[in-house]
């Protein structure tokens, strides 16, 4: 049986209930903890599941914020000092991972309510998460407002890249699988991933190959 939802019907659900199905809607996203400090040094850390790829010729990604209020530390930070860290969850961490969701007072950092620990490189100026396994540094690029929904689209240039020699592939692919990188859907559901395998570049007159068992 199909459950069919009209757009008055969605309008209608009960908040939490409809936050819930249009969230899940989008399929398994990226999970990620961005790391930030504000101009005194003082550190926030919270979860994503809002990063997506924009171009690679610059590495650029982008993420959405939700309006404020209420006080967004990450956004602020950001904006800011013009540097983030894009931190993968792994198996081991994502309890704590989902945990930098809660809404800690400026003063409190979740890398201390988590136990999450901090470890800066390369005289970078935002915080990694000592515990991610692939780790990213990203250069503020470019804000748009979204009158649509009062969101708004932070673009950033990944500057910095940090991955175990053993999860990268000759051809510059990463095996996420191999770094132990999860997955989300929705606000709260956490999932491991299976590789069912990588395909050659599609062309309409050649017929696909794969590229893992050849």
């Amino acid at each position: 049986m199909i459950k069919h939802f009209s757009s008055e019907a969605i309008s209608e659900m009960e908040k939490q209930n409809r936050v819930h199905l249009i969230n899940s809607l989008g399929g398994f996203k990226s999970a990620t903890m961005i790391g930030t400090s504000d101009s005194n040094g003082n550190t926030n850390l919270a979860i994503f599941s809002s990063l997506f790829h924009v171009g690679a010729n610059p590495p650029l990604i982008g993420l959405i914020f939700r309006p404020t209020p209420p006080e967004r530390n990450t956004y602020n930070n950001i904006i800011e000092t013009g540097f983030f860290t894009i931190n993968h969850i792994n198996e081991a961490i994502y309890q704590q991972a989902h945990q930098t969701s809660a809404r800690y007072d400026k003063n409190i950092s979740e890398f201390d309510a988590t136990g999450l620990h901090t470890i800066f490189k390369d005289n970078f100026f935002a915080p990694y998460v000592a515990e991610s396994i692939i780790q990213l540094g990203i250069a503020f690029r470019e804000k748009i407002d979204i009158t649509l929904n009062s969101t708004t689209m932070i673009i950033g240039e990944i500057v910095q890249i940090y991955i175990p020699e053993d999860c990268l592939c000759e051809d510059g692919f990463v095996d996420l699988e191999k770094a132990n990188t999860i997955t989300c859907s929705g606000l709260d559901s956490y999932h491991k991933t299976v590789q069912l395998d990588r395909l050659s570049y599609a062309k309409p007159d050649k017929a696909l190959t794969s590229l893992l068992h050849n």
